[in-house]
């Protein structure tokens, strides 16, 4: 039974190298063509070998799983594909149907572990592709798939969907899913390109790369969606865009319409799509132009199947039934089932639906949702219904699979969980004490986005608390969904979400990149726009470790901030300040420029707020305790009215420098050109901020015009830091680093400092530090505004007792002001007011680029050409103050 099939049945694997120099695989590493896809597979595939094997591959979207599982498919070898995020599916698996060799992706390499040197399977030559079931990874009962399946399945797909050569889909979804694995086999089919990658869409980073690739599609699951709307997708300029696909659940019909009358303004297309792992992958979908006007039903079958309804007794409604060249050979729960050829002729759904007079058919429930409770039978699916008109989002379920006990519920939200309990048992007849109804921050949900119904009824068990280990240990997202909720205030933190999606800013970074080092053991790259569920703790932590690696800009704003008092007390003189404005504008461009165009105006007008409040109030309070402050001062307009003569009204020139930058690149992202072309050239607008900088810094601009702030450039060297994804990126923003500092200085010790922070953003994303020493790291690199505000009263009280004693207090001051503004800030976000106005929902506690945490160190904007020299800003003098 293991004879070799015949692979000209799966096109998209046969033919991959007449699409010779097509580009096949665009990915952030370059392009990979058709022929050198080919060339690739072949050697995997002899590597595994000419006789049939019983392969398993961890698959990841990246370039070597794709390779393999061209490759097993080529060489004829049944392939059983697990996500790679799950070694514990995997280890199941493997320990279920004992394959003969493992795959898995490596460090750049394909891992190929060979169990045993044949097979010792029997194997149907039909038998291609072994999947799990929608939401059983991990577990025995797999979905049997034959290489006519995956041929069949791929041409429907790229057929309706008019897939040609020059289209390119971005990989949003898992390859081990079978959605995300139809786009990859249409795709192919097609000559088109792979837009490969597993970035989330909530990550800038994936809008970056698809714009550059000229994706033309992507999928998405209901789940997609919610995301789409936190990034302000409706208003990114994707010129390419020609179509986005729907399908792993229903998408309720008013988003159906929605998203299909967005397509239609912006010049793509919706497909609303049904189908199942049983079907290979799709078994309808709901032609584009029909989608606002019948955004409900699943639309018509894919070419070459067909449904019929069949009656269901005590029901309306009838049973979808689908047959197809598509529909799976069986199902298989234990390796002998992998030598059965077909056992099943068509596929049963489960799902009830109605065939309306113009041929277009409408899911209307499931009769696995139905549930007997009490002797009434109720229908689960109608009961999320009742409260989704009532405003809330549910899943409801079965205490447990054929009982009699009782409905489960989980509400998302802060709801009353007995309201709603009372509202439902009226409403479905129940008695009250057989509904229980359970409040949960975010409903659970599978890898595909679908709501995780098991979990759901897990809601009715027995909580049991266990006991606490013997040393505190990360427990994985959990402990992550805890520090993002305490750090950002928000109780809704999911699995999907990342600290970027959910509003932080560079305020709550430093707290929440602390915390999760502790916590994971480690500071995974790009923590800020990973999802919780990846954010993970080593395998193998020791018990006390020496070094703590933070965030580089953690650590600069922290060394930074203990250099300016040091150096105002004359304890030491290392200057600082201008690097600050670098980590500045590389905050800025991390976590300000996300969402849509209006909510990120919002976000950068508390983030103004988050500066301005704090250091107004306390200026107000030093001009009036002292004589050495102005009203100008107070209002941070000291830089533009002057004086231009060295005095103690220039203390707060790094503030007020800072507030002028953004005000100005606030007033610039409030343009809609402007905030069009950040979208589409990420890595380039920022450089072109950078030369309108350099005019003012090389005075190459008419004395009669307004120039940029003096810093400006070194802010938008920071934000391109921030753009700069590729090698060949930062080594361009770092030669202009080392080209444009030399000369800015009177010190080549200052000017050496400020190039080496810049490469440090660039080359090093953290920096070790003594682990006795993260948490005060943490506390003065978060509090460094406030130091730098309070520091001018205290110390100058105490260097006359010890010079020490006053770095001391001065650093002690700050920290104290700072807990202090952060209550009263966070106390006012929960009253839903910030700064005078009313918090948008959901939106976290505010917060600029920098927080207002990077701060002088008594050389002044100016300090290039020395004291004395003058700068100019909009309208009036920058004068350059000598270190105090």
């Amino acid at each position: 039974m293991t004879t070799q099939p015949d692979l000209a049945r799966i096109p998209f694997v046969a033919g991959l190298a007449r699409h010779g120099d097509r580009p096949a695989v665009l990915t952030r590493d370059g392009t990979l063509s058709y022929r050198e896809l080919a060339e690739r597979v072949d050697a995997v595939a002899a590597r595994l070998g000419g006789g049939r094997r019983l392969a398993a591959l961890a698959a990841a979207n990246d370039l070597d799983s794709l390779v393999a599982y061209l490759a097993a498919l080529s060489a004829g070898h049944p392939l059983l594909l697990v996500p790679a995020d799950k070694p514990e599916a995997l280890a199941s698996l493997v320990a279920a149907y004992d394959p003969d060799v493992v795959l898995r992706s490596g460090d750049g390499s394909l891992v190929v572990e060979e169990r045993r040197p044949g097979t010792c399977h029997d194997l149907h030559p039909d038998l291609a592709l072994l999947l799990s079931t929608s939401g059983s990874t991990g577990s025995p009962k797999l979905v049997r798939l034959s290489h006519e399946n995956l041929a069949a399945n791929a041409e429907a797909i790229a057929e309706y969907l008019a897939i040609g050569p020059g289209d390119r889909a971005a990989t949003t979804l898992p390859m081990s899913y079978c959605y995300g694995l139809s786009v990859i086999n249409s795709h192919l089919l097609r000559g088109a390109g792979l837009v490969l990658t597993d970035l989330s869409v909530v990550d800038p980073c994936f809008w970056e790369l698809f714009r550059e690739h000229g994706a033309t599609s992507f999928a998405a699951v209901p789940y997609t969606f919610e995301l789409l709307e936190r990034v302000g997708f409706a208003e990114m300029d994707l010129p390419r865009l020609r179509c986005v696909t729907q399908a792993g659940g229903r998408l309720a019909p008013e988003k159906v319409r929605h998203y299909a009358e967005l397509g239609r303004r912006r010049g793509w297309d919706l497909f609303v799509m049904y189908g199942a792992t049983e079907a290979t992958a799709r078994m309808a979908y709901l032609p584009p132009g029909l989608a606002t006007e019948r955004p409900g039903c699943i639309g018509v079958p894919v070419p070459g199947g067909a449904f019929r309804i069949d009656p269901v007794e005590g029901l309306a409604d009838g049973e979808l039934v689908y047959t197809g060249p598509n529909v799976m050979l069986g199902y298989a729960e234990h390796p002998s089932d992998l030598a059965a050829g077909r056992t099943v002729e068509e596929l049963r759904t489960g799902d009830l639906a109605r065939r309306h007079p113009d041929g277009l058919y409408e899911v209307v429930g499931r009769r696995s949702r139905f549930v007997k409770i009490v002797g009434l039978r109720v229908d689960l699916g109608q009961v999320e219904r009742t409260l989704a008109e009532l405003g809330v989002t549910a899943a409801a379920a079965g205490s447990a699979p054929g009982s009699d006990e009782g409905l489960v519920v989980a509400v998302e939200g802060a709801h009353e969980p007995r309201l709603l309990g009372k509202v439902l048992a009226q409403s479905v007849g129940l008695p009250r004490t057989a509904v229980a109804v359970h409040a949960v921050e975010q409903l659970p949900r599978l890898a595909t986005g679908k709501v995780d119904y098991p979990a759901v009824a897990a809601l009715a068990a027995p909580r049991t608390v266990p006991a606490p280990p013997a040393e505190s240990a990360a427990q994985g997202p959990q402990d992550v969904k805890r520090i993002f909720a305490e750090v950002l205030d928000r109780p809704d933190v999911g699995d999907d979400d990342t600290f970027v999606s959910l509003e932080g800013d560079s305020l709550s970074y430093v707290a929440a990149s602390v915390r999760l080092e502790q916590a994971l053991g480690h500071l995974p790259p790009d923590w800020h726009v990973t999802p919780v569920r990846d954010l993970v703790p080593r395998a193998a932590r020791p018990r006390r470790r020496l070094v703590s690696f933070l965030e580089t800009g953690v650590v600069l704003r922290a060394v930074a901030i203990v250099c300016i008092v040091c150096t105002h007390v004359e304890l030491f003189t290392f200057q600082t300040a201008h690097l600050l404005f670098a980590v500045a504008g590389y905050n800025f461009a991390r976590f300000q420029l996300t969402g849509r165009r209006l909510p990120r105006l919002r976000r950068h007008a508390r983030s103004l707020g988050r500066i301005v409040v704090p250091s107004v109030a306390f200026i107000a309070v030093a001009h009036l305790l002292t004589d050495d402050y102005t009203l100008a001062n107070v209002v941070l307009l000291n830089g533009i009215v002057g004086p231009q003569e060295l005095t103690s009204q220039w203390h707060f020139w790094f503030v007020e420098m800072l507030v002028y930058v953004l005000v100005a690149v606030t007033a610039l992202m409030a343009l809609p050109w402007a905030d069009r072309a950040e979208r589409r050239l990420p890595f380039v607008f920022p450089l072109l901020l950078l030369g309108l900088g350099l005019l003012s810094r090389y005075d190459v601009v008419d004395p009669g015009l307004p120039k940029p702030a003096p810093v400006f450039w070194i802010f938008a060297l920071g934000w391109a830091a921030a753009r700069a994804r590729t090698p060949l990126q930062r080594c361009l923003v770092s030669a202009l680093t080392v080209l444009s500092i030399p000369g800015y200085f009177d010190s080549a010790l200052r000017e050496g400092t400020l190039a080496v922070g810049i490469l440090l953003l660039l080359w090093a994303p953290t920096l070790p530090v003594p682990a006795g020493l993260r948490r005060l790291t943490g506390r003065l690199a978060a509090a460094s505004l406030y130091i730098y505000l309070t520091h001018w009263l205290v110390y100058p009280v105490l260097l006359p007792v010890h010079p020490v004693l006053a770095v001391v207090a001065s650093l002690a001051a700050g920290v104290a002001y700072w807990l202090l503004a952060e209550r009263v800030l966070r106390s006012r976000m929960r009253r839903g007011k910030a700064f005078g106005g009313q918090a948008p929902k959901g939106e976290a506690l505010g917060g600029e680029a920098l927080g207002g945490e990077a701060l002088g160190d008594g050389g002044g904007p100016g300090a290039a050409g020395g004291p004395g020299r003058t700068h100019r800003t909009w309208s009036g003098p920058v004068a350059s103050p000598g270190p105090r």
